[in-house]
């Protein structure tokens, strides 16, 4: 059972349910404290948001799940939650040219990478994640609690994980964090 949920445009959660992606990038919301992202749960619910996911901020080749998105959008003012996702470490990059060196691994664009960097003080959070597919999806009314610039609500009650199926194999993860080690970590041993 989780009770915490981890707020992503819609579009992105489609690219990790679908394995196109399995990390994280984020800056911290408005409304978090000091407008500082805290990984605050290594267990949680992806929770779809659609206010300010826009073509303008995904690469070209992710067009075509925003649209898949959009078209599967729930009915206003409900959310639906159907994976999860284990944080598999946490990384803070402080340099743009590594940031911008993880363009295969993610759907922003270049420009949404540059502009959340620099955003008050540069730099960014890489949040490598296995997700899973949970055994059914929900459907959540869409309370004022849930909006707003955060990353993590609590959801009003927790949720099954039990029957879920990764997305990546072990070894499609393992991939996933020995390239970010070789990215970010250059001077680690392997």
């Amino acid at each position: 059972m989780l009770e915490h949920a981890f707020k992503e445009w819609a579009v992105i959660c489609r690219g990790l349910a679908e394995g196109r992606q399995a990390i994280l990038l984020r800056k911290g919301g408005i409304a978090e404290a000091a407008g500082e992202f805290v990984v605050e749960h290594t267990r949680f619910w992806l929770f779809p948001t659609y206010v300010h996911q826009q073509r303008a901020g995904i690469v070209p080749e992710a067009f075509s799940l925003l649209d898949q998105a959009e078209a599967e959008k729930p009915a206003q003012q409900t959310v639906r939650i159907s994976h999860y996702a284990e944080v598999g470490g946490v990384y803070r990059v402080r340099d743009l040219t590594r940031a911008l060196v993880l363009a295969h691994l993610h759907l922003w664009s270049e420009v949404t990478v540059r502009s959340r960097f620099e955003y008050r003080e540069p730099g960014l959070f890489v949040i490598p994640v296995r997700v899973y597919r949970a055994a059914a999806s929900v459907d959540l009314p869409m309370t004022p609690y849930y909006e707003g610039c955060r990353s993590w609500v609590e959801l009003e009650k927790a949720l099954p994980t039990s029957g879920a199926a990764p997305i990546l194999s072990d070894a499609e993860f393992d991939d996933v964090r020995r390239n970010l080690d070789l990215l970010l970590n250059p001077t680690a041993l392997v």
